[in-house]
């Protein structure tokens, strides 16, 4: 193996577990092998590969560019993909939730073509995120489970998520009971790999399915470990959605003051001018408020 597929086998490795500042470091060192030894494939590729951890992590508006010339160039059916695939997920999360649908189809046209049924997998996966930002329960549940079918049969953490959204929808769909199965799947196997960053989504939809299903304390377990993971992680959204429901989970119970303490925090932190916002939250039902997946 060359020196520059080590690279990027070390670095995908890491994506997978959501070390995504190690993933950043070695796809630069990928990209910097690439263009003193490979080939404008290669470096395509490696301009990729960076590309799709700089979203990960938030900052890829300026990689958007690169990416797009890349596909129009259609100089080589992989890196077209992957190019059309990251720009699916920068839009994603960026909630422009059309134009992510618009090239999360272009992905899986590629995806297709190449005969990949891992990348098969991971587009229709991206194409499900769209239709349930967007409310479309069904379709995106349709959409998760054509990936599960073509996701490879050995356990993994990416395997993982898309049991995870599974288990969300049908938490919607309240078929309470295959979305435990799904969600406590998904969290097994996320432990297993210790996936700390992917088990937040997880752990938020177990909290929400326990909620629905009046199970506050077991809700409020799953929604306290979320939020320090997310809190560890950096990953504000996650940390917004749970005190949503842990403040939920309080209330319900008839804890108005574990409520209103989690509550504040979220008008204090996120919403700083909405003064009125805890006493709102107590009296009404936040889970219609919350789509935790957009």
């Amino acid at each position: 193996m060359s020196g520059f597929e080590e690279l990027r086998s070390h670095g995908a490795r890491a994506v997978e577990a959501g070390h995504f500042d190690e993933a950043a470091e070695l796809f630069e060192l990928a990209l910097i092998q690439a263009r003193e030894h490979g080939d404008p494939r290669q470096v395509d590729l490696a301009l990729c590969n960076r590309a799709a951890v700089a979203i990960e992590l938030g900052c890829g508006e300026g990689e958007l560019p690169r990416l797009r010339e890349i596909l129009m160039r259609n100089g080589d059916p992989l890196n077209c993909r992957i190019a059309a695939y990251n720009i699916a997920r920068y839009y994603e999360l960026a909630k422009s939730y059309k134009k992510a649908l618009f090239y999360a189809r272009i992905a899986r046209e590629r995806s297709e073509a190449l005969g990949r049924r891992d990348w098969l997998a991971s587009s229709h996966n991206l194409i499900g995120n769209t239709l349930l930002a967007e409310s479309f329960v069904q379709q995106a549940c349709d959409e998760y489970e054509k990936a599960l079918q073509l996701s490879p049969p050995e356990p993994t953490v990416w395997q993982a998520r898309i049991l995870d959204n599974i288990g969300y929808c049908r938490i919607l769909q309240d078929r309470h009971d295959e979305g435990y199965t799904y969600l406590y799947r998904s969290l097994a196997l996320l432990r297993r790999f210790r996936a700390e960053r992917f088990e937040i989504s997880t752990r938020l939809d177990l909290c929400f399915a326990h909620i629905e299903t009046e199970r506050c304390q077991h809700a409020l377990k799953h929604g306290t470990v979320a939020l320090a993971l997310a809190e560890k992680m950096g990953e504000n959204d996650s940390v917004k959605n749970a005190l949503y429901l842990l403040g939920e989970a309080e209330n319900l119970r008839g804890n108005l003051g574990g409520a209103r303490t989690h509550f504040s925090r979220l008008q204090r932190d996120f919403f700083p001018e909405a003064t009125y916002l805890p006493g709102f939250l107590l009296a009404v039902d936040v889970r219609k408020l919350v789509n935790l997946h957009a």
